[in-house]
């Protein structure tokens, strides 16, 4: 499966943007898919995953309750809503992809993907 980001740019803080994923290649349900970011010199971080079917969601704490993922199966793409933007929110966006077998399991570490996009730079302004 090939992945594409989009929708990164500059905001202020506490505004908004939404990432988008699109995935070609492989049927895009046969994946769990996930939402890193990293900044420079730094480990990449899981910041949200969501299950093949979409039934299963996880957050990092640093996220949950601003950003929201989603996923569209027909249209074979992969969404991350960000509310209330900080600083902190700043770095590059990456989606990643994993086939599974389980339709609730959702990876949260780096090393369980395989499949990644080019990256998407988010820039949180005060």
């Amino acid at each position: 499966v090939q992945l594409v980001e989009s929708g990164g740019g500059l905001v202020q803080a506490g505004g908004s943007l939404k990432l988008s994923c699109a995935a070609s290649g492989r049927a895009f349900s046969y994946y769990a898919m996930g939402w890193f970011r990293q900044a420079p010199g730094k480990e990449r971080e899981f910041v949200a995953g969501i299950s093949k079917t979409g039934g299963i969601t996880l957050y990092a704490d640093s996220v949950k309750g601003r950003f929201t993922i989603s996923r569209d199966n027909a249209k074979n793409i992969l969404n991350l809503q960000m509310n209330h933007l900080k600083l902190a929110d700043t770095p590059a966006y990456y989606c990643a992809a994993e086939p599974q077998i389980s339709i609730v399991y959702v990876p949260q570490r780096s090393n369980e993907y395989d499949h990644w996009g080019q990256g998407t730079q988010v820039t949180v302004s005060s």
